[in-house]
């Protein structure tokens, strides 16, 4: 007969479901399948088949009939082992003619050899113990009805049927779900009854239960096992504590600490039949025996490691193959599942540390002695490579770890001293033991196919360390060019969508290179390549994040497209597609699709995918925020290479920095890309991909240089970088060097000093950008005070002074840009001519020698000042000194005034400009600045009330008075063409915003009943400025002119909007006379273009 325990648990399930029912179901028969069931469990649940009076039953109880006949006149109670072979041959036949019976259907042979072992066991365990009465036993016991047709036998037929049956794991199962006083007990009975004239049969059999006790593992029992176990806790246990009823789980410590204490016994057993144990074979089991239990027993301050999963999977992998060879092995003909599920229990033994003690001394050198009494004649097995048998594989494969774990457990604090001696002694024979052994005799003993099986079916079985075997699996390169490696790979590809697998695979189906020629072995690779595509796409976003950088580490930035044709093939058009319905599903619905769509294509080229998306996102009006929001959910793709010990750009960075060179084309482009740079640093839903301290350090710091053709760019991608908020990072600008930063931005203000002196060539960015260059400046050393405090005072002072030296070269206002960062350190240096026209505070004020502001250019400095800040400007207008007394000094003034200011007012910005007109308004308001009303294009002064328009009047002729000290003879040739556009600009914004506050005062400041009145005011202001308007664009050289000619119309639709609402008495008149003056005037224009467009506007008067 087949051995009952070496089956599968799946081959337990018990009989009585099939197609011959021959007794029916008895509700009282698996009462107490509820306790088995576990809480809240119930029979029904149990489904254990019938253990009731049935044709199985019938027929087990005719042989235990006719064995008692035999055994006649004395009882089955009191059979002996000798009289087993005059009765056994009933029983064992009956029971063979039930297991081979097709009651059910599939055939379950295991089914009824186990129940009736359980039968048997149940009947003798109640015989030796104070059982309830019959009619309590009825409804109590699930075995009653069948045992009660049994004679009384005793343990002596319960042994001798294990051993006919061949049955040690079913033994060792249902001896450890016996209550521990119980299991102590029945074990010590079978030892003595296997130590009463042992035969061969007995010392084998005892051997066979001894190894599956070490094997054995909690949670493991088939429900019969489990119902056994149930019913002997209930009949068995004498405690007042409540029983623990066995239950299927599994633990994180599946070995059984009760398997753990039936060691010691099995040990003496060993002692009383080793005389009997003659094959060599056995003597090597039995010696393997003993060295595993006390490896068990051994001491240990801790959980002893796993044994690694390479060595686990050598280990089986060797098993396999001797039961292989070895025809005498009861494994040999059983498949290969079978075989490794076998050979992993065998490798997996107890790991339960005991408390030692001085009897452990005594075993040792219980394998001390054996060592030596049979040494002669294992050492003969053990050499000859032609008698290599699983027995003799065992035997040295334990002794070298026994010899291992003396040797750790000798270094173990608080050893006992006698313990330690003996460890010390065990490990020195073991050692001199070991070395009489050929080496080569006790190797791996398979090959890597081999190797390559066992390892799927450990995974496609699940065994307990199969999830440490999809390492191996996915790692094994000589597995992966065959088809079951794949194969396996499909089946279980649920097992391999964790990152690391992933990434394993990977790196396995890369290192195969290109498929060969032949069609299977690429639909192979390609198949390989769809499942590890399949196992990433499964994966959550942050385990696709570590792929995608293990593949940018490994592989670099073109990703698997690198590496493999089958990843590049059909990648653009791939790439296209996805993003063509990223684009046009850019909402909050399409977000999780376009995030697993880019997820793709980024492990498949993540430099491809991110150069995308960056020209889709300037290319793409409106798209940038949503690309941004998906380039953040993968973190990963700010990839560094590393270059020796130098980190190099990063892929995202590098990806934007080719955009900032060769994609941005129009002002629009680049608003988009600083959007979507933006959206990167302070993404609204998601962590920021970039930090503004890798923005600034590799887009704005290696370009911050007037030669840069995109250093404007540059200085706007700073600006944003520092408006960005980062809460969590307020250090970052001290990453960026910050004060050679301010001294870059110093420079580039510096070379605005000369900016119309320079060839056109060379302009890189437009005088606009000294706004840009200006602000980056103030909010840089903003944002350096701020974190002032976390820098040492002596690091701090030294970098000032390092700036402050720095700066001495360059023109003297930048100096005055950067009191704030200067502090106490240095005081404000200005040319000593500003001392003669303002109050200078000498505690905050110095003179520098600057030999260009000599005798009389105070004023030229004054004004310069106030066009550096709003703060500055404010300083300097409570500073000046000009006696109002003196009529003389505020002519002076007043002259040297429109000197200066011809010639700071080309250099302005923007910003510059609008600070100079607030200081001009100021002086005039104070009547610190005289500039006399022109009668040149007033052929009659109206008697109005000029006043709320004074300054505006005044502005426009101190602006014309200043251009015609421009376009004099002497300073026609001072400033290049551009500078003319440039001023001309300037003159058009000044007017502009002048406009606008003329219709303000209009619009606020006057009440109702004097609205009579504004119109002629109104009228007079908009002719003047239309005729200065004129004035200045006669005298700029040819081709300057548009930008005054849209002013000159806006300053006439503003008067056609004034004498359309105009119903006074006069107005025709008034009217025909100012459209006549307006006409005179324009006929006067010398570029005809000009002069056509604005006579047909008149016309439309």
């Amino acid at each position: 007969m087949a051995q009952a325990g070496d089956a599968p648990d799946g081959g337990a399930r018990e009989a009585g479901q099939g197609r011959r029912r021959r007794s029916p179901q008895l509700g009282h028969a698996v009462c107490l399948a509820t306790a088995a069931a576990g809480p809240g469990g119930s029979a029904a649940a149990m489904d254990l088949g019938p253990v009731t009076i049935c044709g199985e039953a019938t027929i087990l109880h005719g042989g235990f009939l006719l064995a008692s006949r035999l055994c006649h006149p004395k009882p089955l109670s009191e059979l002996t082992k000798s009289d087993w072979c005059k009765v056994g041959k009933p029983i064992t036949d009956a029971l063979r003619e039930i297991c081979t019976s097709y009651s059910t259907y599939p055939p379950q042979p295991n089914a009824w050899k186990k129940k009736a072992i359980i039968i048997l066991w149940s009947k003798i365990l109640l015989t030796d113990t104070s059982s309830p009465s019959t009619n309590q036993r009825w409804k109590d016991d699930v075995f009653f009805s069948v045992s009660n047709m049994i004679p009384e036998v005793n343990h002596t037929i319960l042994f001798e049927l294990f051993k006919a049956v061949n049955a040690p794991r079913l033994f060792a199962q249902l001896l450890l779900v016996l209550p521990e006083p119980v299991c102590q007990r029945e074990l010590e009975i079978f030892i003595k009854y296997v130590a009463d004239e042992t035969t061969p049969a007995d010392a084998s059999f005892f051997l066979d239960v001894w190894w599956e006790i070490l094997k054995h593992k909690d949670g493991q029992e088939d429900r019969l096992a489990l119902l056994f176990g149930a019913f002997s806790h209930q009949h068995l246990w004498d405690s007042d504590e409540t029983p623990q009823v066995p239950k299927r789980f599994k633990s994180d410590t599946p070995s059984s600490p009760m398997a753990a204490a039936l060691l010691p016994a099995l040990m003496e057993g060993l002692k009383m039949i080793k005389e009997n144990i003659g094959p060599t074979r056995m003597k090597c089991y039995a010696l393997a025996n003993l060295v595993d239990v006390l490896s068990v027993l051994l001491p240990a301050e801790s959980k002893l490691a796993l044994l690694p999963v390479q060595d686990y999977l050598d280990k089986i992998s060797s098993v396999v193959t001797l039961w292989s060879r070895d025809c005498e092995n009861r494994y040999n003909k059983r498949g290969l599942d079978e075989k490794v599920q076998e050979a992993e229990r065998s490798v997996s033994l107890l790991n339960v540390a005991r408390p030692y003690s001085n009897p452990l001394v005594g075993h040792m050198g219980f394998l001390c002695a054996l060592l030596d009494e049979w040494s002669v004649e294992l050492q003969g097995l053990l050499n000859n490579p032609h008698e290599i048998c699983y027995e003799s594989y065992r035997l040295l494969d334990s002794l070298a770890s026994l010899e291992k774990n003396l040797t750790r457990c000798t270094k173990l604090e608080n050893l006992d001293k006698e313990l330690a001696q003996g460890m010390s002694e065990l490990g020195e024979h073991i050692a001199d033991f070991l070395k009489k052994i050929n080496p080569l005799v006790s190797g791996n003993n398979s090959d890597s196919s081999l190797a390559a099986s066992v390892a799927m079916v450990i995974i496609e079985k699940k065994m307990d360390r199969h999830v440490e075997m999809c390492s191996i699996f996915a790692s094994e390169k000589n597995w992966a060019s065959t088809k079951d490696w794949v194969a396996c790979l499909i089946k279980n590809k649920e097992l391999f969508q964790k990152p690391e697998l992933v990434l394993k695979l990977l790196q396995t189906v890369a290192s195969l290179g290109t498929a060969g020629d032949s069609a299977e072995s690429q639909e192979q690779q390609a198949k390989a390549t769809q499942v590890i595509l399949d196992c990433y796409t499964e994966l959550s976003l942050l385990d696709k994040n570590t792929v995608i950088s293990g593949v940018l580490s490994v592989w670099g930035r073109q990703g698997l497209s690198g590496i493999l044709k089958l990843f590049r093939e059909g990648f653009p058009e791939e790439l296209n597609l996805a993003f063509n319905q990223i684009i046009q599903s850019a909402s909050g619905e399409g977000f999780k699709k376009a995030v697993a769509s880019v997820s793709r294509l980024a492990i498949l080229n993540p430099e491809a995918t991110v150069k995308k998306m960056c020209n889709l996102a300037v290319a793409n009006l409106g798209t940038h925020q949503f690309l941004a929001e998906i380039l953040c959910s993968f973190p990963a793709l700010n990839f560094k290479e590393l270059h020796g010990q130098d980190e190099c750009l990063g892929l995202m960075l590098g990806c934007l920095k080719e955009t900032v060179v060769d994609k941005l084309s129009s002002a629009k482009d680049k608003e988009q890309f600083l959007e979507f740079l933006v959206c990167l640093m302070q993404p609204s839903g998601a962590s920021p991909l970039l930090a503004p301290a890798e923005v600034t350090q590799n887009l704005v710091v290696p370009f911050l240089r007037s030669d840069f053709p995109h250093v404007e760019l540059c200085l706007q991608i700073l600006d944003v970088a520092l408006k960005v908020s980062l809460p969590s990072d307020q250090h970052w600008i001290h990453t960026c060097h910050p004060f050679p930063l301010i001294f870059c931005l110093c420079k580039l203000l510096h070379e605005f000093t000369h900016y119309w002196h320079e060839p056109l060539d060379r302009h890189r960015y437009s005088l606009e950008t000294k706004d840009l260059v200006a602000s980056n400046l103030a909010q840089l050393c903003d944002a350096l005070l701020v974190q002032k405090d976390s820098v040492s005072l002596e690091v701090w002072t030294q970098s000032v002074a390092w700036l402050h030296k720095k700066v001495e070269a360059l023109d003297w206002t930048i100096g005055l840009r950067l009191k704030k960062v200067y502090g106490e350190h240095f005081k404000n240096e200005v040319p000593a001519t500003l001392f003669e026209v303002c109050k200078l505070p000498e505690d905050d004020w110095t003179s520098r020698p600057v030999p260009a502001y000599g005798a009389g250019s105070g004023l030229l400095a004054w004004l310069e000042c106030c066009c550096i800040s709003t703060a500055l400007r404010e300083q300097m207008l409570v500073l000046l000194m000009v006696n109002m007394d003196n009529p003389e000094e505020v002519n002076l003034f007043s002259k040297g005034f429109l000197l200066a200011m011809v010639q700071v007012f080309p250099w302005c910005s923007q910003s510059e400009w609008r600070r100079l007109i607030h200081v001009i308004k100021s002086l005039l308001e104070r009547e610190v600045l005289y500039v006399p009303y022109s009668l040149e294009y007033v052929q009659y002064l109206p008697l109005l009330n000029f006043q709320p328009f004074a300054y505006h009047l005044q502005f426009s002729v101190l602006l014309l008075r200043g251009f015609q000290f421009l376009c004099s003879s002497n300073g026609a040739t001072w400033l290049p063409l551009e500078a003319w556009k440039h001023v001309a600009r300037l003159y058009c914004l000044g007017l502009s915003d002048m406009l606008g506050s003329v219709k303000g005062i209009a619009r606020c400041q006057w009440h109702p009943v004097e609205e009579k009145n504004v119109t002629r005011e109104l009228s007079f202001v908009y002719i003047q400025m239309f005729c200065h308007t004129l004035h200045v664009a006669a005298m700029l050289p040819d081709g300057i002119s548009e930008p005054l000619l849209l002013l000159s119309l806006e300053i006439l639709s503003q008067y056609e909007m004034l004498c359309d609402a105009d119903e006074s008495l006069g107005r025709a008149l008034r009217k025909a006379n100012e459209k006549h003056f307006l006409e005179s005037i324009t006929q006067n224009v010398t570029d005809k273009e000009l002069r056509t467009m604005l006579l047909q506007k008149l016309n439309k008067l």
